[in-house]
């Protein structure tokens, strides 16, 4: 499902890292992002509990959280080189103590197993988008090539969900707008605590954790990295998601307007002090 990101990175590293060129505004946000990458297994313990009756898709649940972890497990390293500082094994227990995901369940809590899909899409279309914009923010060469081979592996796993949401909406047959209810609410919640925990655990050393604080840091930090044709891209995979035409009139005018709210809300978080 995914190639080995990490073996690849860390022959790059040895030679090429260039500390000069590391943002402190991204190195924060790449250490989140290794947080949450590394929490991989809880969300493959949820889907295998969701398709409990599909061993197919549990054990792609397995390679795909192998997968992330890999990711998360190669963003610290990236980190830790950046900051010798940064303890990723104690920052990460700090993440996982704090924050938990329900993965004892028998049904989706989308609704159906294709609104579970979907929303698998969506996170992998915002994982993609999310180190692409990296990609771009940075010169730092290791980073650079770290996330062209992440975003890469999230858009073959976008692929991959993709295709098994098809197959199983030719089951249940769930209608447009509940397709559309379903990728809507997930893109919401890409602005739920997950996130805002994450940067708090991984950058934030006194107090305890301020959702409106730490969401307002992170904001101000990932959305300014989002260029116009970038969010483009992102309206396409979502209407693709969904079964709407991609490209047209309606992702022109939804990228505009994304584009215009990802800066007016990292400018509005900047203005606050965050």
């Amino acid at each position: 499902m995914a190639e080995n990101v990490r073996l690849g990175a860390e022959r790059y590293c040895l030679g090429k890292f260039d500390i000069g060129r590391v943002d402190s505004d991204l190195l924060k946000l790449v250490k989140a992002a290794s947080m949450v990458e590394r929490n991989a297994p809880h969300y493959a313990d949820y889907l295998s509990h969701v398709f409990h009756d599909n061993e197919a898709i549990q054990s792609l649940a397995k390679e795909w959280a192998d997968a992330e972890m890999q990711h998360g497990e190669t963003l610290a390293r990236w980190a830790k080189m950046a900051d010798p500082d940064f303890d990723f094994d104690a920052r990460f227990k700090r993440y996982t103590d704090g924050f938990h995901i329900p993965t004892e369940v028998t049904k989706s809590i989308r609704g159906s197993l294709t609104g579970e899909l979907l929303a698998r899409c969506v996170v992998e279309t915002g994982t993609s988008s999310y180190y692409t914009a990296i990609r771009r923010g940075t010169t730092e060469p290791v980073l650079h090539d770290l996330c062209t081979r992440i975003a890469a592996d999230e858009l073959r796993h976008y692929k991959t969900f993709y295709e098994l949401s098809r197959q199983y909406l030719e089951k249940e047959g769930i209608s447009l707008m509940d397709r559309i209810r379903v990728v809507a609410g997930r893109v919401i919640e890409s602005n739920d605590d997950e996130l805002a925990y994450a940067y708090h655990a991984a950058n934030e050393n006194k107090g305890r954790f301020n959702r409106a604080r730490s969401n307002g840091a992170y904001v101000r930090r990932a959305y300014r990295l989002y260029p116009l044709d970038l969010v483009e891209r992102i309206g396409a995979m979502l209407l693709k998601i969904v079964g709407l035409r991609p490209r047209g009139r309606l992702n022109r005018v939804m990228a505009r307007c994304g584009y215009r709210f990802l800066q007016w809300r990292s400018n509005q978080y900047a203005a606050k002090g965050y």
